[in-house]
């Protein structure tokens, strides 16, 4: 990971080959380490350290964009050459906002050594637990325990200069049965809090319970989601709509719904990169200075995230969400959701159901509609029938076509505890906690 002095040389070299023209330059570096394991046994220990620097570098309204892995100066002599000869080469852009000027960022906690130092034998053992336990039941773990470290630099030709420091954990595992499977996962900036063993228990007794399941019909139940599920849902009303150009394009699930009470009262959706339960980070890809933004608040729309450009476009400013460069074109995105947590536990939520289904996961989740964000899927390791408020017996997975605003305007409680899981894009964070929806529509079962 390039330290921050570096990082700041390295920047203000770009900038100055730039020769007056406005430009921007992101600096992203780390270490990131990986032991991944199938059939009980970790096949696969690997570590890469990178460093990559993006510029923009513009003309007028013209602007172009290079990126390279090196950081001589013979490599970010071509990086500015590559950049201006885009630029060059690139159609005006009269809705062209500017670049930010300075501003103060708030310095948030996204560190841990012991995470930044964690050795491949740590990574080992705790892995080893998880498939030993999984020999024991005669079953079969695979999955991934990944820890890194790493830096993000945003500086600009007006003076801006951002950086951050964070360190990441993430552990997964899905356990398979002859013919059920379960699965677990967490994510942190202290490894330290993830307990491994925990989520492996959690896996095999879901594929231990999952054994002989059965074929139901498909239908309308009321259904309990474990979180993995809620995280999900709210994923893909963060990616197809909370996004302004989303909005601005037509195609949010928020069009006509801004101000409107959408969804249940007891559903709070809102962004917060400062807040250090989830993934924080205390700007975005443009220098912006995140804060938190309201997305649903008791079940009413309050609007989405901007950017510089979608902002301009509306006579709003920044909240803080421009993505990477090269995920740009897709708009600003929220990357550190929450949803407020509630009173039941999962157990809780079993019991008060007189007939419904438990459901661990969703998988090979698609969109089908963006303006309801009506999305087609699958179950996946492990799914119950609930009868008189316990768990009776295992299902066959089941195929869902649903419109997930719909089905959070169906939520009749929420889960008490919240978990957090770091998506693979750019490091997406979402803590949220398990729901009870009292109508979810199944269009399908497997053989």
């Amino acid at each position: 990971m390039i330290e921050e002095k570096e990082a700041r040389k390295i920047c203000e070299g770009v900038l100055a080959r730039c020769k007056g023209n406005q430009a921007e330059v992101t600096l992203q570096s780390g270490e990131e380490s990986l032991t991944r394991f199938a059939n009980n046994i970790i096949h696969q220990n690997v570590a890469e350290s990178d460093a990559q620097v993006t510029l923009r570098f513009f003309i007028d309204q013209q602007s172009g964009t290079a990126s390279t892995n090196r950081t001589d100066k013979p490599g970010l002599d071509q990086l500015v050459e590559r950049a201006r000869n885009n630029a060059k080469t690139s159609p005006p852009d009269p809705n062209y906002p500017g670049l930010p000027e300075p501003a103060k960022y708030q310095r948030v906690a996204a560190w841990d050594s012991s995470t930044a130092g964690y050795s491949a034998e740590k990574r080992a053992r705790a892995v080893g637990a998880v498939c030993q336990m999984a020999v024991e039941q005669g079953l079969n773990a695979s999955g991934a325990f990944t820890t890194g470290s790493g830096a993000l630099v945003v500086a600009n030709s007006q003076g801006v200069f951002a950086y951050h420091s964070q360190t990441s954990a993430d552990f997964q595992t899905v356990v398979m049965g002859e013919d059920s499977s379960g699965r677990a996962q967490a994510s942190s900036w202290n490894a330290d809090e993830l307990d491994i063993e925990a989520l492996g228990r959690e896996a095999i007794d879901t594929t231990l319970k999952g054994r002989n399941p059965r074929k139901i019909e498909p239908g309308e139940y009321t259904v309990i989601f474990e979180h993995y599920v809620t995280e999900d849902l709210l994923s893909s009303l963060n990616f197809y709509g909370m996004g302004a150009q989303s909005l601005q394009e037509g195609r949010s699930w928020m069009v006509e719904r801004i101000g409107k009470q959408v969804m249940s009262p007891s559903i709070s959706i809102w962004d917060d990169g400062l807040d250090i339960k989830g993934a924080p980070l205390p700007f975005d890809y443009e220098g912006v200075p995140k804060q938190r933004v309201d997305i649903v608040k008791q079940g009413v729309v309050m609007g989405p995230v901007y950017d510089r450009y979608s902002g301009a476009k509306m006579g709003k400013p920044s909240t803080g969400h421009a993505t990477p460069i090269s995920f740009r074109g897709f708009g600003p995105i929220a990357m550190n959701l929450f949803m407020a947590t509630g009173e039941m536990t999962v157990q809780d939520m079993i019991a008060s159901t007189k007939r419904g289904l438990y459901i661990n996961r969703f998988w090979y989740t698609r969109l089908v509609h963006p303006r309801d964000c009506v999305i087609t899927g699958m179950t996946r390791d492990g799914v119950f029938m609930i009868e008189d408020g316990e768990v009776s017996f295992p299902v066959k997975n089941l195929r869902y076509t649903m419109p997930y605003v719909q089905a959070l305007a169906n939520v009749e409680a929420v889960g008490k505890s919240s978990h957090l899981l770091i998506g693979e894009f750019g490091g997406t964070g979402t803590r949220v906690p398990a729901l009870k929806i009292n109508a979810f529509n199944f269009t399908g079962s497997t053989v």
